[in-house]
């Protein structure tokens, strides 16, 4: 873990793990990785005196951030081979950052900023169904907006490779309308024909096995039903 060790330890009973004995060291390579053994990474970066729980803190923000950030740049040295985060109040972290003018909408836009991506998008993945966004981390409004052509193709072509990276030779890629029953040919809504069908059309001229835009109840029955390797 890379966090606090004086919170790990004071947090152990609400875990119910009492038992556990938390291990604090400074760099990786002093890990025991002993079974009953948390090892932390010890940031120190909270003052247990000003510690509340339930509450929006600017220093627990800063601690959350500091701690993801430090863990990417684990990662990207060859420290750790991977990474896996905790939830994160995205009101106390953006309350630190505003100090240093810096500003992230969650831990994917962290990843993308100190990983040098400029092309990106989440997925989320259950057994064989997997999902990647056109938008994350904004209001509806604003995701109904960034739905444009350019944008549905690049988020394709990130979901194609995704899938080939895992080992999917042929990935079958789904893709979601927007509207109620994917518009109805214009009825409800002009995206699917503007924005999304172009953008399928151009992925599969470039040899991506993508369909749609499927209304979103026939679209997840035939994800789930392992018609498609990934919905976008």
């Amino acid at each position: 873990v890379v966090g606090d060790a004086k919170v790990m330890e004071a947090v152990k009973h609400i875990a119910g793990c009492s038992h556990l004995k938390i291990h604090s060291v400074e760099k990786v390579a002093d890990a025991a990785f002993e079974y009953g053994t948390v090892d932390v990474l010890h940031m120190d970066l909270i003052d247990m005196s000003a510690f509340e729980y339930g509450k929006v803190s600017t220093m627990c923000g800063n601690a959350a951030f500091r701690c993801v950030k430090r863990v990417i740049e684990l990662a990207l040295a060859g420290e750790v081979d991977a990474t896996c985060t905790n939830a994160l109040n995205k009101e106390a972290m953006n309350l630190a950052l505003d100090k240093e003018q810096l500003h992230f909408d969650g831990h994917t836009e962290i990843y993308a900023a100190y990983t040098n991506t400029s092309k990106y998008t989440m997925m989320l993945a259950y057994k064989d169904l997997r999902v990647v966004h056109v938008s994350t981390h904004c209001s509806l409004r604003e995701a109904c907006d960034r739905v444009k052509k350019h944008r549905v193709l690049e988020v394709i072509r990130i979901a194609d490779q995704a899938m080939k990276e895992l080992g999917i030779e042929n990935p079958r890629v789904a893709v979601a309308g927007l509207n109620p029953h994917a518009g109805e040919n214009g009825l409800f809504g002009v995206e699917e024909q503007e924005e999304i069908l172009p953008a399928i059309e151009q992925a599969r001229l470039e040899g991506i096995l993508a369909e749609g835009p499927f209304p979103a109840d026939s679209l997840f029955s035939k994800a789930l039903g392992g018609w498609y390797d990934i919905v976008v």
